[in-house]
């Protein structure tokens, strides 16, 4: 009987020290769930952003007259690859860039993006080419509440954070550059004739508009302006209208193939006239090297960004950086295309908005730390000029500096103009 006791009490006493151990299992286990459940309560997903992955969608220009900026999808996509494949993406989510043709046509921009915003449930837009093509979808986007952010494009009308609060641009507006000409012209040429070619859309008008706004009470400088449309073979009769005007400074806001044009033939009709073209026409690879490059010396651009093979950034270490991603991940491209060194910054910014978001990868959030950008400078931008993007100002800088085409290169000169937020809201 004794033993039978013991075994009783042996038998007792180890279901009350199991008890005593399942305890703190127990409330280990319940914290654990509680603190997991804390964790998924702490991310915020909208349509095209999970636990791995957030969907982004583009309009690009593949095909049509401005395929000549279809290099830039290219290496925005291969950037997005890139970040997958060596970094895990961003806050452990793979970046799924659908970037789709739209041939810088609006109306295929307002079906290809329909198509990422309805069907592919794309948490944003972002980085599409183009003014005329970001116009075209920004109405629809703001209403539907999908972010438009960093648009590739120089429209001053997408700089409007009444009507289009869901909007942001990555490129400087129309007015910024128009400003940095316009204070070289009436410091160097006050006495100057100016003639006008320009795109008639809204990228080409907008540069005139603007050009005339930056002059001021001196607009009349200007005394001839032409237009193109992007369907005409050339432009060669309106240069020739325009350089019977008289004028002895040609203004060229043209896309690459009619810039090209435009520089070519002032160079035959020996039209010594102090040119500038825009930046979107200033590439040497696609622009200057198709006009000639004798026939593109001298001629005057605005810029804010350091250009692949210049031999002025070839020790800077972002450009190693940037040469070894084009080596490895867009080995066909020429990483001196003007458009390279665009696309890779772009990229860059993009990343970092999304990096920022965290977890919270809404649309009302990306849109709030895509313009919370205050003095942020992007590795390839030149000494100076810093992205700011905020509710009032929604263009990606309002800095650059004049340059000038000496038969191989840009080079710069003069010092780094800053335009006043005040002066890039004109005609909005």
């Amino acid at each position: 009987m004794v033993e039978a006791h013991m075994v009783f009490r042996h038998f007792a006493n180890s279901r009350i020290r199991r008890r005593n151990i399942a305890r703190p299992v127990i409330v280990a286990i319940g914290l654990t769930f509680l603190a997991s459940s804390a964790a998924i309560a702490d991310k915020k997903y909208d349509s095209g952003a999970s636990d791995a992955e957030i969907k982004i969608g583009q309009t690009m220009a593949y095909s049509g007259p401005a395929s000549a900026f279809a290099l830039v999808g290219r290496i925005m996509v291969a950037y997005f690859k890139m970040l997958n494949h060596e970094h895990g993406g961003i806050n452990g989510r793979k970046i799924n860039l659908i970037s789709l043709d739209d041939g810088y046509s609006p109306p295929k921009t307002v079906e290809q993006t329909r198509r990422l915003v309805e069907s592919d449930e794309v948490l944003a837009i972002t980085s599409s080419m183009g003014s005329p093509t970001n116009i075209a979808v920004a109405k629809y986007l703001n209403a539907k509440k999908i972010p438009q952010i960093l648009a590739l494009a120089g429209n001053p009308k997408l700089d409007d954070p009444v009507a289009l609060p869901w909007t942001t641009t990555f490129y400087a507006s129309a007015y910024v550059e128009t400003q940095i000409y316009a204070q070289y012209i009436l410091k160097n040429k006050p006495d100057g004739r100016i003639a006008i070619l320009y795109q008639n859309d809204d990228f080409g008008r907008n540069y005139l508009v603007g050009l005339k706004a930056a002059l001021g009470s001196r607009a009349s400088m200007i005394v001839k302006e032409m237009s193109y449309d992007l369907t005409d073979p050339t432009a060669d009769s309106q240069i020739l209208t325009l350089k019977s005007s008289g004028a002895d400074i040609f203004f060229i806001a043209a896309t690459p193939k009619f810039s090209a044009q435009a520089i070519r033939k002032t160079y035959e009709l020996d039209w010594k006239a102090t040119r500038i073209v825009v930046t979107a026409g200033s590439q040497i690879q696609t622009v200057l090297k198709a006009a000639g490059l004798e026939a593109s010396k001298d001629l005057l651009s605005s810029q804010w960004i350091m250009a692949g093979g210049d031999p002025a950034w070839e020790n800077v270490a972002a450009m190693k950086e940037f040469d070894a991603f084009m080596a490895k991940w867009v080995p066909d491209a020429r990483p001196e295309d003007a458009s390279a060194t665009y696309a890779y910054s772009g990229a860059q910014l993009l990343a970092e908005v999304l990096r920022r978001c965290g977890d919270e990868l809404t649309r009302e959030n990306l849109i709030r730390q895509a313009t919370t950008i205050k003095d942020y400078r992007l590795p390839l931008f030149i000494p100076g000029v810093m992205i700011n993007v905020s509710q009032t100002s929604r263009i990606g800088w309002r800095q650059g500096q004049m340059e000038r085409f000496d038969g191989r290169n840009w080079v710069f000169f003069g010092d780094i103009i800053t335009v006043p937020e005040s002066a890039t809201k004109i005609a909005n």
